[in-house]
């Protein structure tokens, strides 16, 4: 699942493609050799951490059980067995639509929310019911619902935190030399 693309995305690609490959804006693609496309494809993999981020995100929200009827059972065992009602459909909702428009913090924000708030055993008791709704959904009998929900867990709050990290707007100037001042003294 593939979040929409937004033109501001492309912008600091764009000023890349100029800086290190030397390529015009107003570049015809009839002239690109395989080097510079091989270039261009290395620049956008670069640029593409949010995008990439959020459409995983989308990915693992959609394995998990469609909140309608038959879903139902599904997403109040999770209300229970975590403590939270961040991860509620009604509550993520909008946030999902946003993140399918390419706008992918307010959910992410949501999930480490719900992440966070949860205590160790809520967080047990909720990889169980992800997991069990994860192993009948995939045909997983051979794995352990609690490891298969722990993973699931676990890749949901990570791939939240990747999304946080690519939208930070602009780099600390003073972080940024800090952090150059200690690898230049190792």
């Amino acid at each position: 699942m593939l979040p929409e693309f937004r033109s501001h995305a492309s912008a600091p690609l764009a000023h890349q493609l100029e800086q290190r490959l030397g390529l015009p804006p107003q570049l015809e693609t009839g002239s690109l050799d395989v080097e510079r496309v091989a270039g261009i494809a290395v620049l956008a993999a670069a640029h593409s951490d949010g995008y990439a981020a959020t459409a995983h995100l989308l990915g693992l929200l959609a394995a998990l059980p469609a909140p309608t009827d038959a879903g139902e059972r599904f997403w109040s065992d999770l209300w229970r067995s975590s403590g939270t009602a961040y991860l509620l459909p009604t509550n993520i909702k909008n946030l999902v639509l946003r993140s399918l428009t390419g706008e992918g913090t307010g959910l992410a924000g949501q999930i480490l929310s719900a992440v966070d708030e949860m205590t160790p055993p809520q967080r047990a008791a909720a990889a169980e019911v992800i997991g069990q709704a994860l192993a009948e959904s995939d045909h997983l009998p051979d794995l352990k619902t609690q490891v298969i929900g722990e993973l699931w867990l676990r890749d949901l709050e990570l791939t939240a935190w990747r999304v946080l990290h690519a939208d930070r707007k602009s780099p600390d100037p003073a972080g940024r030399n800090a952090f150059i001042e200690a690898w230049e003294s190792v």
